[in-house]
């Protein structure tokens, strides 16, 4: 069935219909387009638009289809246009007459508009419940290892000692802001589009204010052209999914890092790695380096709908369909990437004393090696000179700053004194770093207890 059919005299060329046709992708969310259906019908009634009778029997009709598709009773098939259609077929075919009621002072484009600003809406609440799975599985390992010390790294060399919560606390922070950027785009995208019309109104005394609020929204939107043709909420949320892709993508780089021999910083469980079909020996973070790549496939479907969109003029036009197949996929991807991803960390085992080991090898405690130094006395800058010194002699004689006797500091400064080794320790270093955002454990507590504070509200 065609909603557009009295104009025309010929039929649709098959391939024209094929490349037309948006019932292959859009019939992902027909609960959304049954439920704004029920939503108009209601309101048609209340205003008198439609007898008491017609609109029981609509949505009695209504409720029947999505049990029906619900089940898989009922299967939706590619000759209608669109979901649109389907339903409204499906529709009279079972409750007759009444059914042609349905589309009274509704355009397929503000109908559409709905569907889809109710469908990433939706959509929206999944991922937000799938971040916060994450920033919970995220702050237990934080609380668990606010005493593993590891190396800090600035150009991927080894800087200053940290611990595993700090560091993990970077992510939390990322996905933090993740979590907000969504709840900012559904704020500003909860308003209903439906009454819009094709571009222009109706002249049926809809009640807009009523429709918005059964369906959840925070009222109306106020400009009808806007209202069929803005996608705008679509490009904010592809753009707040490629900033979670590209967190997932640094933090499963650095995990495909810390897997590596040369670091063994963790271990991934079975359940999360695979293997070659050459080499038994090993065991691959393929999860993750799926997770790194799979950011350039909804970075992608962000720059191809801004393109979209870039040359559109008012009110709809076609072109605008391209939005679906693009955001269904970029949703699916990420809330794919998130879930895996927390099963993943939360199953890793992470090597403390091959971390430890690795902070007191690669020299992380200079900086502080030189501030013992400027509180003994001695000018930064000379400071500077004589830890550089320092760490050349540990290099020659392959020892780590901890490992130097007395005598090897008092040859290149008399100010060292046994105190020295007690500055330095790794345990000294981290957790003398008390102000709020350093890795110290006590200021670690505190940010903890904000986050938790968070996700409880």
């Amino acid at each position: 069935m065609k909603l557009w059919g009295g104009r025309f005299t010929k039929e649709t060329n098959q391939l024209v219909h094929n490349f037309n046709e948006s019932i292959s992708f859009d019939q992902k969310f027909y609960k959304q387009d049954i439920a704004g259906s029920i939503a108009h019908v209601t309101m048609l009634a209340k205003q008198g638009i439609l007898s008491e009778e017609d609109r029981d029997a609509i949505i009695s009709g209504l409720n029947s289809i999505r049990q029906d598709l619900d089940s898989g009773a009922l299967a939706i098939t590619t000759e209608s246009e669109d979901i649109h259609s389907f339903v409204e077929a499906e529709l009279i075919a079972r409750i007759g007459e009444a059914g042609k009621r349905l589309h009274t002072g509704r355009s397929r484009n503000d109908q559409v508009a709905l569907d889809m600003r109710l469908y990433v809406r939706d959509e929206i609440d999944e991922l937000d419940h799938l971040l916060k799975d994450l920033l919970k599985e995220l702050l237990s390992l934080m609380e668990e290892h606010l005493h593993t010390y590891m190396p800090g790294f600035t150009h991927l060399q080894k800087a200053q000692p940290v611990t595993l919560a700090h560091h993990l606390g970077a992510y939390y922070e990322m996905f933090r802001r993740d979590k907000s950027r969504l709840q900012d785009v559904r704020k500003r995208m909860n308003y209903c589009p439906l009454g819009s019309g094709a571009l222009a109104g109706t002249t049926y005394p809809l009640d807009r204010n009523y429709t918005a609020e059964l369906l959840g929204f925070d009222g109306p939107t106020l400009n009808s052209m806007d209202s069929v043709s803005d996608r705008d909420y679509v490009i904010e949320l592809l753009s707040a999914l490629s900033m979670i892709s590209m967190h997932l993508g640094r933090f499963s780089e650095e995990i495909i890092i810390w897997n590596s021999n040369e670091y063994q910083f963790v271990e991934m469980d079975d359940s999360y790695s695979t293997g070659s079909s050459i080499m038994p020996q090993k065991k691959n973070p393929d999860i993750a380096e799926l997770i790194r790549g799979k950011s350039g496939r909804v970075y992608g479907a962000l720059i191809s709908m801004l393109t979209v969109m870039k040359g559109i003029p008012l009110a709809y036009d076609k072109d605008l369909q391209e939005d679906k197949e693009l955001t269904f996929d970029a949703i699916d991807t990420v809330k794919g990437c998130l879930l895996l991803f927390t099963g993943m960390i939360s199953t890793m085992t992470f090597r403390k004393e091959i971390m430890e080991e690795s902070a007191k090898k690669g020299f992380t405690n200079a900086t502080d090696a030189a501030d013992y130094l400027v509180n003994h006395g001695v000018p930064f800058r000379d400071a500077h000179g004589i830890i550089g010194q320092l760490v050349l002699l540990c290099i020659e004689k392959k020892k780590s700053l901890d490992e130097l006797t007395l005598e090897e500091y008092h040859s290149v400064s008399p100010v060292f004194q046994e105190d020295i080794y007690e500055a330095i320790s790794l345990k000294t270093c981290v957790e003398k770093r008390v102000t709020i955002g350093a890795p110290g454990a006590d200021a670690m507590k505190e940010v903890i207890a904000v986050y938790k504070k968070e996700l409880e509200e």
